[in-house]
C-alpha cells in the first residue's frame, strides 16, 4: 500500500483548523457593552457594581498596564437557542488575549450582579455557561478585566520596563475581541477532543506498531464521512466512525497515570501579589465550576496563604470551596503556607512553613495534609524531610529538578534520605510538567521516562494551567475521561495525591535511596539576586527570634502583667513566610514584587523592634544599668545564652602598627595584615600559629566577573562566568579608625561606575575579622563576590542549611560536582583539613563557591568566595542598583562549633537597654553542641513554652536542658506542637530533659506551666 500518511495528517490538521473549531460555536450575536475604568488600583466587585457604566466600543483598544477596565455584558438569547439535546447558549469573551501563553496576559472574572463570582474568562477558557447566569434567556453580567502585561515577551529575556507600575506607560496593551452570545454544539466539540487526544496519541506511537495505523485509519474515515460545508450536521456520524477505536482498552502493562487537577499559581512573579490575589480567585472559581459539571474531576491545591486570601477577599467562593472540600473534589495538599523557596529560608522559617500552612488546613477544612508539594522550587535542601516528618507528614512531591542541565536524576519514586538520617518517601513525575494538558505527547512522555519500570507501575500528572493560573479546563477533563482505558497510552485515573502515595507506597517498598539535598544545576544566581530583599529576609527571621524569645521570657516572667502579643507575632511570622515564595525570595521577579518586599522588610523591621522593646524594658524594669540582651544560643561577653545581664569588658586591647606597605592588627587571638591597598596578606590564629591566607595571595579580594547568562537572567549563573573577571586590587585610599571596642581599616575602591568602601573591623576579644562592604552598585551583567584563599587542603566545604549544615566536596571528578559550581550557604561555610579550619560567615549572604588548585610549593589553596551583588537585566533592568551593605567575618583556627557561633555572632548583633535588673534566661544547656533556634508559648494560647533545639555538629550529643521556671512537665512534640515519641528524649522529674541526639536531630519540647 502507498504511504499517504503524511497526506492524511494534513489533512487533518486543516479540516479540524479550517472546519470543526469554526463550527464549534454555530450561531452567535454580539452583546451590548458598557464600561468603567477603575482610576488606580483595582477595588471589590461592591464598589466597582455600584459605579456608573458607559457605552463601550467593541473592539476598542483597552487597557495600560495594569489597569482594570470593568465591562458589563448585556442582551437576550434568542428563543429557539439552546433548544437540542446536543446544543447549549454560552457567553463568548475574547479579552484581546491570544492562545500562546495562558496566564501571563490579560484576564478577566465574571460577576454576577449580586457581587458572586461566576468563572475566569482565560485565553484557553473563554466561555460563561448561560446556566450560571441565571435569569432565563436574559445576559447581563459584568467582566473584572486586568490588563495584565506579557513580560515575558516570549521569553526573550530582553529587558522591560512593564515590571514596574511607574515605568510600564500608558499605551493600551490590548483590544477586544469577539464578545457574544453563541450556541455551542456539544457533538461537534466532544468530536473535536476525541480527534485531540487520538491524535495525540497515534503520533506518539511506533510506526511499525499497527495501532498507530488504525487509528490514521479511523481519522481518515471520520474525514470522509463527515461534510466539510455541514460540520454540524454530520459530527455525529464523525464521532461514530472513531468510536470503535476510542473503545479499544489500554495493555494490561500500560502504565497508571494518576492525573490530579492542579494550578500552580506563582504567589508573586512577573505580576504583584496583589494580582496573584485576582488570579487564585479566577483560578478556584473556574475548578469549582467544573467540579460542578463532573463529579469525578479532583483538584490539588497547596499554599494556605492563597486560601487566606480567598476567605478574607473572596468570602462567597471561599464558602463554595469549603463545600468541594468536603466533597473530596477541593483537595488542600502540600501543608505548607506558600510554596517557599527551601535553599535559603533558616530553620525555625522552614518549620514555620508547615507549621502556619498545616494549621490553617486543620482549622479551616478538618484536612491534615499528608504530602509537601513543591513542584516549582529552585533545587531542596536536605533538611527538608525531617522537617517534614515532624510536621507530621509522610510524602514529597517535586518536578523542578527535571530541569537539571546536565545530570539526570536516577529515579522517579525513591527514598529521599535528609542529613539526619530521616527517609521521606518521594516522586518526581516523569511527566516532566506541572502545568499538563494531557495530551498524548504528555501521556506518552510520562510513560517512556519513567525510571523505575519494574518496581512501580504508576506516576503522578498534575493537569492544568499553571504558573500564572488558570488550572485545569473541561478539555483537559475530557481527555482524562478518554484516556482512562485506551490503547497504546497509559491509563489515566483522575483522583488526589493522596491516592497516588498510598498505593505508589504499597506497591513499592523496596525504595532506591537519594542522600542530601538535591540540588538543581539551574537557578543557581537566585542565591544572590536582589540582595535588599535577602537581607531583609535574613534581618526579619533574627527579629522574630529575637521578638518570641524575650516576650515569652516576658510573658512567665511578668505573669498577667504582661500580655504576649500572639496574633501579632503570627501576622508577621506570616508576611514573612510570603516573601520567601520561590521567586520573591530567589529575586527572580519583577520590580514591582520586590518593592512590595523591601517596603514589608521595613514595616517588619520596625513592628518586630517595637515589640522587642517593650519586652525587654517590661523584663529590665527602670534604672540606669546597661545591659546586653543575648538572643543568641552562645553566652557573650559573660552574658549567658538566652539571657540578660551587664556584659564583661575585654581584659585585652587592639594593636594596631603601621607598616611602610600596610596595617597589623592583633588583639592576642587573631593577627591580621593588611596591604597599602586593603587586601589580606595574612591572618594567624595564636593558638595555632597558623597562617590561614595562601602563601602569596591575599584575601578580602573582591572580584569582578561578567555575568550574562544564555537565558533566566535573574535565576542563572553559567559556568563560564568564572572565564572573565577582574580583581580589585587598587585601593583609592586606606585608612585606620581606633574605637573604643577595637580598631577599623577603612577602605575605598571605585569599579566601573560604583564606589566601594569597606570597613575591616578587629575587636578586642574577638576571634575574627569582620568586613562590612558598602556598595553604590551601578553596574550591569556583572556579578561582585569576595575572595579568601585559603592555605588548607579542604576536599569538602560544609554549609549552614537548615537545622544542621550539608558537606559538598570541593573537587570536580564527577559532573554531578562539576555542576555545583555556585553553592548556597546560611550564615556560615566552613573549610578544613583534619586538625584545621577557616570559617566565613556573612549576614545576608547565601551564594558562595569553593575552589581548589594546588600550588607549586606542593600545598592546596582552597578559595572560598561568598557572592554579594548581581544585577541582572530581566525580569528586574534595575535589579539591585543602589547602596548595598554587606558583612562578612572570617575566623582563622575553626572548627564547626566555632562557625555556628560566629553565624549567630554575625547576624545577632548586640542589644543592648537600661534597666534595674538582670533576665535569668528561660533555659539552661549543658551542651553547646545543642543549639536552641526558638523559645516561644504555645501556639494554642495555653501559655506553655515552646522550645525547639538541634544537634548542630553533625555527631552524636548529649546534654541537659533545664527550665529555669515553674513547671509541670515537659513532653516531645511534632513541629505543630501535639505529643510525640521521640528517640533521644527523657524527662527527667519535669523541668529537666536529657537528651541524647543523632547527628542532626530536630526536636521540639513543650514544658508545661
Amino acid at each position: 500500500m502507498h504511504d499517504d500518511r503524511r497526506i492524511t495528517e494534513q489533512r487533518l490538521d486543516r479540516f479540524v483548523r479550517e472546519r470543526i473549531l469554526p463550527a464549534i460555536y454555530g450561531r452567535a450575536i454580539p452583546l451590548h457593552l458598557s464600561s468603567w475604568d477603575a482610576p488606580g488600583e483595582p477595588v471589590p466587585a461592591s464598589e466597582a457594581l455600584r459605579q456608573v457604566f458607559t457605552p463601550q466600543e467593541p473592539g476598542a483598544a483597552w487597557g495600560k498596564a495594569w489597569s482594570t477596565k470593568w465591562l458589563r455584558l448585556q442582551g437576550e438569547v434568542p428563543q429557539d437557542w439552546g433548544m437540542t439535546d446536543f446544543t447549549t447558549v454560552e457567553i463568548i469573551v475574547d479579552l484581546g488575549f491570544n492562545s500562546d501563553v495562558p496566564g501571563f496576559q490579560c484576564e478577566g472574572t465574571a460577576w454576577r450582579s449580586d457581587g458572586s463570582i461566576i468563572k475566569a474568562i482565560s485565553p484557553r477558557n473563554f466561555h460563561v455557561p448561560l446556566k450560571l447566569l441565571g435569569g432565563g434567556h436574559s445576559v447581563d453580567f459584568y467582566v473584572e478585566a486586568a490588563a495584565n502585561p506579557d513580560v515575558a515577551q516570549g521569553w526573550s529575556f530582553a529587558p522591560t520596563p512593564l515590571g514596574d507600575k511607574a515605568t510600564s506607560g500608558d499605551e493600551p496593551q490590548y483590544r477586544l475581541g469577539r464578545i457574544a452570545i453563541a450556541e455551542l454544539n456539544e457533538t461537534v466539540w466532544e468530536l473535536n477532543q476525541d480527534i485531540w487526544t487520538l491524535s495525540g496519541l497515534m503520533h506518539e506511537l511506533p510506526m511499525d506498531m499497527p495501532r498507530r495505523h488504525e487509528i490514521l485509519r479511523a481519522l481518515e474515515r471520520m474525514l470522509d464521512i463527515m461534510d466539510p460545508d455541514d460540520v454540524a450536521g454530520t459530527a455525529a456520524a464523525g464521532r461514530a466512525e472513531l468510536a470503535q477505536v476510542l473503545s479499544r482498552p489500554a495493555y494490561a502493562s500500560a502504565h497508571e497515570l494518576l492525573a490530579t487537577g492542579h494550578a500552580h499559581i506563582d504567589s508573586a512573579w512577573l505580576w504583584p501579589v496583589r494580582e496573584t490575589m485576582r488570579k487564585c480567585a479566577r483560578t478556584f472559581s473556574n475548578v469549582v465550576a467544573l467540579m460542578d459539571e463532573d463529579p469525578d474531576f479532583v483538584f490539588s491545591c497547596s499554599s494556605a496563604q492563597q486560601m487566606a486570601w480567598m476567605k478574607e477577599f473572596y468570602p462567597e467562593l471561599f464558602v463554595r470551596i469549603r463545600e468541594k472540600v468536603k466533597a473530596g473534589q477541593f483537595v488542600p495538599v502540600g501543608g505548607m503556607w506558600v510554596e517557599s523557596d527551601t535553599n535559603m529560608p533558616g530553620g525555625e522559617a522552614m518549620a514555620r512553613q508547615f507549621v502556619e500552612g498545616k494549621s490553617f488546613f486543620l482549622n479551616e477544612f478538618d484536612i491534615e495534609c499528608q504530602e509537601a508539594w513543591l513542584p516549582d522550587s529552585f533545587g531542596y535542601s536536605g533538611a527538608i524531610p525531617q522537617i517534614v516528618k515532624e510536621a507530621g507528614s509522610r510524602w514529597f512531591l517535586t518536578q523542578k529538578i527535571s530541569w537539571n542541565k546536565v545530570n539526570r536524576m536516577p529515579h522517579h519514586t525513591f527514598a529521599w534520605e535528609g542529613i539526619d538520617g530521616t527517609r521521606l518517601f518521594t516522586h518526581f513525575p516523569p511527566v516532566d510538567t506541572y502545568n499538563a494538558e494531557l495530551h498524548g505527547r504528555e501521556l506518552a512522555h510520562a510513560q517512556r521516562n519513567y525510571r523505575d519500570h519494574g518496581h512501580g507501575t504508576m506516576s503522578l500528572v498534575p493537569f492544568g494551567y499553571g504558573d500564572g493560573g488558570g488550572g485545569p479546563t473541561r478539555e483537559m477533563v475530557a481527555a482524562a475521561h478518554r484516556t482512562a482505558d485506551l490503547e497504546g497510552s497509559p491509563k489515566v485515573r483522575m483522583g488526589t495525591a493522596k491516592d497516588f502515595f498510598t498505593k505508589a507506597e504499597a506497591e513499592y517498598s523496596k525504595l532506591p535511596v537519594w542522600v542530601g539535598e538535591m540540588y538543581l544545576e539551574m537557578h543557581r544566581g537566585t542565591y544572590t539576586s536582589q540582595a535588599k530583599t535577602k537581607g531583609g529576609n535574613r534581618r526579619s527571621e533574627h527579629l522574630l527570634r529575637e521578638a518570641e524569645l524575650w516576650c515569652a521570657t516576658a510573658a512567665v516572667r511578668l505573669g498577667a502583667s504582661y500580655a504576649y502579643p500572639a496574633d501579632e507575632l503570627k501576622r508577621l511570622w506570616r508576611l514573612v513566610l510570603l516573601q520567601q515564595f520561590h521567586d520573591i525570595l530567589p529575586g527572580s521577579s519583577i520590580a514591582w514584587v520586590h518593592q512590595d518586599a523591601e517596603r514589608n522588610y521595613e514595616a517588619i523591621a520596625r513592628d518586630l523592634t517595637g515589640i522587642i522593646n517593650h519586652a525587654a524594658q517590661a523584663l529590665v524594669g527602670e534604672g540606669d544599668q546597661q545591659f546586653l540582651l543575648n538572643a543568641a544560643p552562645h553566652q557573650r561577653k559573660g552574658v549567658p545564652a538566652l539571657g540578660a545581664a551587664q556584659a564583661t569588658t575585654p581584659d585585652s586591647s587592639v594593636q594596631v602598627d603601621e607598616l611602610e606597605d600596610g596595617y597589623v592588627l592583633d588583639n592576642g587571638i587573631i593577627r591580621a595584615v593588611l596591604n597599602q591597598d586593603g587586601l589580606l596578606t595574612s591572618l594567624v590564629d595564636h593558638a595555632s600559629g597558623r597562617d590561614a591566607i595562601a602563601p602569596g595571595q591575599a584575601g578580602n579580594l573582591l572580584e569582578l566577573f561578567r555575568d550574562t547568562p544564555n537565558e533566566w537572567d535573574a535565576w542563572d549563573i553559567e559556568e563560564f562566568y568564572r572565564r572573565n573577571v577582574t580583581p580589585l586590587t587598587q585601593a583609592d585610599g586606606v585608612d585606620v579608625e581606633r574605637l573604643p571596642a577595637g580598631v577599623v581599616v577603612v577602605v575605598k575602591r571605585k569599579v566601573g561606575a560604583s564606589t566601594i568602601t569597606q570597613r575591616l573591623t578587629l575587636d578586642a576579644g574577638s576571634a575574627s575579622l569582620g568586613i562590612a562592604t558598602t556598595v553604590d552598585w551601578q553596574e550591569r551583567e556583572k556579578m561582585l563576590k569576595i575572595a579568601f584563599p585559603l592555605d588548607v587542603r579542604a576536599d569538602r566545604s560544609a554549609s549552614e542549611t537548615q537545622f544542621g549544615h550539608v558537606f559538598r566536596p570541593t573537587h570536580t571528578n564527577t559532573s554531578w560536582e562539576a555542576a555545583k559550581f555556585e553553592i548556597c550557604a546560611h550564615r556560615w561555610i566552613h573549610v578544613a583539613e583534619p586538625g584545621y579550619g577557616v570559617a566565613v560567615s556573612n549576614s545576608s549572604s547565601y551564594g558562595h563557591d569553593v575552589t581548589r588548585a594546588v600550588r607549586a610549593d606542593g600545598g592546596t589553596t582552597t578559595t572560598v568566595r561568598t557572592s554579594l551583588l548581581r544585577s541582572a537585566r530581566f525580569p528586574d533592568p534595575e535589579a539591585d542598583r543602589g547602596e548595598h551593605t554587606l558583612e562578612v567575618s572570617i575566623r582563622p583556627g575553626a572548627a564547626i562549633a566555632d562557625a555556628v557561633e560566629e553565624g549567630y555572632r554575625t547576624n545577632l548583633k548586640p542589644r543592648f537597654i537600661s534597666g534595674g535588673r538582670p533576665v535569668e534566661p528561660l533555659l539552661s544547656l549543658s551542651n553547646p553542641a545543642i543549639v536552641v533556634e526558638a523559645v516561644k508559648l504555645a501556639e494554642d494560647g495555653s501559655g506553655d513554652v515552646v522550645v525547639r533545639l538541634y544537634e548542630s555538629l553533625g555527631e552524636r550529643s548529649t546534654g541537659l536542658l533545664t527550665a529555669n521556671f515553674e513547671c509541670s512537665d515537659a513532653l516531645a512534640t511534632d513541629l505543630l506542637e501535639r505529643p510525640t515519641e521521640t528517640p533521644g528524649v527523657a524527662v527527667e522529674e519535669g523541668s529537666a530533659v536529657k537528651l541524647v541526639l543523632r547527628p542532626f536531630q530536630l526536636v521540639t519540647l513543650r514544658f508545661v506551666r
